[in-house]
């Protein structure tokens, strides 16, 4: 069940992954990313949002990030995935507190995708000591995401997790490893594939890391209960749901899956289930020759101007100005 919905959601938020940078070093070295609101469009033309990952292949490193509230420098060991799920700017390096300057033109996206993965070189002279994968995740964030709102400043996935998380990530980065050092056909495709079972991968790794008391939407779904309720609404978006149907279907009574639901998503189910129809609405409405009145039925509402409405409060805009946009 649990599966299914982070399936649904990932569709929806079209993500997608690239495999940017491969980069051999020798210590001492540094290399400093930019916020990616300020990359974004650069290294994945319209993408509403950028999330920055590092593989290591080899060796080790140091990751910081950089301004906000403070945060101690974390060390990524062979194996291990660092994600910045909000964009902040950071340090990677082979000591923890190191500095430089970012390098933004170093970020642009080239005309001939078949150059990618950029291949680097950095720090000394001496032998290289650390070989890393670096890429992005683009993804919507607009009108609703709710899965990297519940993701912590950095997510770091080290292959401990559990013996089926270590082979299925030894295997994908092994295959990331390989590919991007050889000059296939459709080499870039298939590493953007990778990258994206790698993210995957690891909110599922993430997932097994949380507790009953974690909340967010990815602590709602391990829930048994609000778990069950999400993945009904997900399942049907388009039925007339009360709290009454809503908590019947779940198995529990309307104030323990109101109090429980909002406890951890941090609202009340039916307050998702209308920003979970703008979302999938949002989608419908890229397709080419989409018409509000059909989109509107699609995801519940029978009247076209009730749908408008509602799609304009929660996102800002009319549906056919986010059509057209």
């Amino acid at each position: 069940m649990t599966t299914d919905v982070l399936s649904e959601v990932l569709s929806a938020i079209r993500l997608t992954g690239s495999v940017f940078f491969d980069v051999e070093a020798a210590s001492p070295w540094v290399a400093e990313a930019p916020p990616s609101a300020a990359i974004a469009q650069a290294v994945m033309p319209g993408a509403q949002h950028a999330i920055e990952y590092h593989v290591v292949v080899s060796g080790s490193c140091w990751i910081s990030l950089i301004g906000g509230e403070p945060f101690e420098p974390v060390q990524l060991r062979e194996g291990d995935i660092a994600v910045i799920p909000h964009g902040e700017p950071h340090a990677v390096s082979s000591a923890p507190a190191m500095r430089a300057e970012p390098d933004i033109e170093a970020h642009r996206r080239p005309a001939d995708e078949s150059c990618l993965p950029f291949k680097m070189m950095t720090g000394s002279d001496a032998a290289r000591d650390a070989r890393l994968l670096c890429g992005f995740f683009a993804c919507d964030v607009r009108p609703f995401n709710p899965l990297v709102g519940s993701l912590p400043r950095l997510l770091r996935i080290g292959r401990s997790s559990s013996a089926t998380a270590d082979a299925l990530l030894g295997q994908i980065i092994t295959l990331a490893s390989e590919e991007a050092r050889e000059t296939h056909a459709g080499a870039q495709g298939f590493l953007n594939k990778l990258s994206e079972l790698l993210f995957i991968e690891a909110i599922r790794c993430h997932m097994q890391t949380l507790d009953a008391q974690d909340t967010g939407w990815l602590g709602g779904l391990r829930d048994p209960l609000v778990g069950r309720a999400i993945a009904l609404m997900h399942a049907a978006p388009a039925r007339a749901w009360t709290l009454e149907a809503l908590a019947a279907e779940a198995g529990a009574s309307r104030s323990g899956l109101a109090g429980r639901f909002s406890q951890l998503i941090g609202y009340p189910p039916m307050q998702y289930l209308t920003r979970w129809r703008m979302q999938l609405a949002a989608r419908h409405l890229a397709e080419r020759g989409a018409k509000v009145s059909a989109v509107a039925q699609l995801v519940g509402y029978e009247s076209e101007a009730a749908f408008s409405r509602a799609f304009k409060k929660f996102s800002g805009q009319s549906p056919s100005d986010w059509r057209s946009a």
